[in-house]
């Protein structure tokens, strides 16, 4: 690397497909920008000292009230694609959580709402979130 090289700022995320046994996806709908009022995964920024592991867990419990241990969180992905996030470079990696059917869900922190969704009938979601969800319909 040359002096004159500069090193991108990239911020570093976890998101959480929390799913029931009978085809329901957990989704929040946003309530601040960017996309504000649109519907996307729980998740949010990795605190420093945590893991993206817990910081799944942990974002799904503030924003949902859906409580589940990080050990039971299964890694679907990394999602890096450069365009991601209108805020500038932004790194995730996303889990699967099986919860329970009839899971209640109440919204917390930067979250509007909080519901159960269809993974047959989703509304239009924010970033890249229909991607993460094709890649575990796919599997």
């Amino acid at each position: 690397m040359s002096d004159t090289e500069t090193f991108e700022t990239i911020s570093y995320t976890a998101d959480v497909v929390a799913v029931t046994p009978d085809g329901e996806v957990l989704l929040i709908e946003r309530g601040w920008d960017p996309y504000k009022g649109a519907y996307a995964l729980p998740g949010g920024r990795v605190d420093r000292g945590e893991t993206s592991r817990q910081a799944a867990a942990r974002e799904l419990a503030e924003e949902t009230g859906v409580r589940v241990q990080p050990a039971d969180l299964r890694q679907i992905g990394t999602f890096d694609r450069p365009d991601r996030d209108p805020r500038g470079r932004v790194v995730t990696v996303a889990y699967l959580a099986v919860v329970p059917v009839g899971t209640p869900a109440v919204a917390g922190d930067d979250a509007r709402t909080a519901a159960w969704w269809p993974l047959t009938n989703l509304p239009p979601l924010a970033f890249d979130h229909a991607d993460i969800l094709r890649a575990i319909t796919t599997r």
